[in-house]
């Protein structure tokens, strides 16, 4: 456990030192949320309707741009095979590392929702459950995207190969997370949507770890 926080430490704190990728990150997730206005039309209604949708498709494809380097940099510097044969569980190393992307990219994200949600019309009735929803269901887009990562490594269309993989992972977590929202708007209780949310999550906190590590043990061998 120690040596699993002292990872998480590490990343966030170099995250952190050069913010560069998480200013980017930001960038992308509020420019690509604003072209959207001009493809589908400026309606207040229109924007309304897709918001949420539109807000959770940016923030996948944000998060997308942090996990394809989650693995390589140790991959191109050595540093993964001191993981792999680390004392530690390379599981729960692996689950740090995980944490720390959450924390230095979701977390940005999901403070920024709200201006892109403003921006793009959502309903004030919407505001609270998006941000549950973000909190619930971000935790298993790094998970899953972390098995992408791990299967990823050393690929060289890494990228393109790690899209391929997590998208179809995370789609139910996409019409969980809008269904949620969706019901707010309407006036029904979004609770059933935000169970399975976070039901999905837990299940992909079980399953990631392990594969992760088993992808990355056949990366290193």
């Amino acid at each position: 456990m120690n040596a699993a926080l002292a990872l998480i430490a590490r990343d966030v704190r170099l995250a952190w030192r050069h913010p560069h990728e998480i200013v980017t990150i930001l960038a992308f997730f509020v420019v690509a949320a604003s072209l959207f206005p001009f493809g589908i039309g400026p309606e207040p209604q229109i924007l309304a309707r897709v918001a949420v949708g539109i807000v959770w498709v940016v923030a996948l494809l944000a998060a997308l741009m942090s996990l394809e380097r989650l693995f390589q940099a140790e991959a191109d510097d050595g540093s993964l095979d001191l993981l792999v044969g680390a004392s530690a569980p390379l599981e729960l190393l692996a689950l740090a590392k995980i944490v720390a992307q959450w924390l230095t990219t979701a977390v940005p994200l999901i403070a920024a929702a709200p201006v892109v949600a403003t921006m793009l019309n959502l309903p004030p009735e919407g505001f609270g459950v998006l941000m549950l929803t973000l909190i619930l269901g971000t935790p298993g887009l790094s998970l899953f995207g972390g098995i992408g990562a791990a299967l990823s490594v050393g690929a060289r269309r890494g990228g393109a190969l790690l899209a391929l993989i997590v998208l179809p992972l995370v789609v139910p977590i996409l019409i969980f997370a809008v269904a949620a929202v969706d019901a707010a708007i309407a006036g029904l209780s979004p609770r059933p949507h935000l169970f399975l949310l976070a039901g999905l999550s837990v299940f992909a906190l079980t399953l990631a770890p392990f594969a992760m590590a088993a992808a990355l043990r056949q990366a290193t061998e």
